[in-house]
């Protein structure tokens, strides 16, 4: 693989993926979705979809499923790609730009446990989500909208 391009003088964003994964009616008879709790800063105790920065060379739905699997221990999942989101203020790290996946599951909830930087993972319903860090409850209203219209 070839040495990472640069751009001397021109700042380039950093290239993140966020999986949301839908359970429909498997966390206590209701619709969820799965969150980390993240580990460290920022948003370091709050929870957020799976997700986190490319390698270099590494491809997008691989890159969603690697985070994944190393957050939640859940793999095998059957993302497709959603759409990318790159306000400069979504990571206070500095500018990102994320490309968001979505995965929907049916029947009981699989296990999941925290895993790599993610210092716990779980399912919450729907009508009873935590506060979410980053821009998370953008993502995932725009996921739900979308789904709805389907």
């Amino acid at each position: 693989m070839p040495d990472a391009p640069s751009r001397p003088g021109q700042p380039v964003p950093a290239l993140t993926v966020d999986g949301v994964v839908l359970l429909r009616g498997g966390v206590e008879g209701h619709d969820g979705v799965l969150l980390v709790q993240r580990g460290g800063d920022p948003y370091r105790g709050s929870w957020v979809l799976p997700g986190g920065f490319v390698e270099y060379g590494e491809d997008l739905p691989a890159a969603v499923a690697r985070e994944v699997a190393e957050e939640t221990g859940l793999d095998g999942l059957p993302f497709r790609q959603f759409r990318a989101y790159g306000d400069p203020r979504r990571d206070p790290r500095g500018h990102t730009v994320s490309v968001v996946f979505v995965a929907e599951l049916a029947g009981p909830a699989p296990p999941v446990r925290g895993g790599d930087d993610a210092a716990a993972a779980g399912w919450f319903p729907l009508d009873a989500l935590p506060e979410l860090g980053f821009d998370h409850r953008r993502i995932l209203a725009d996921v739900l909208a979308a789904r709805a219209r389907l």
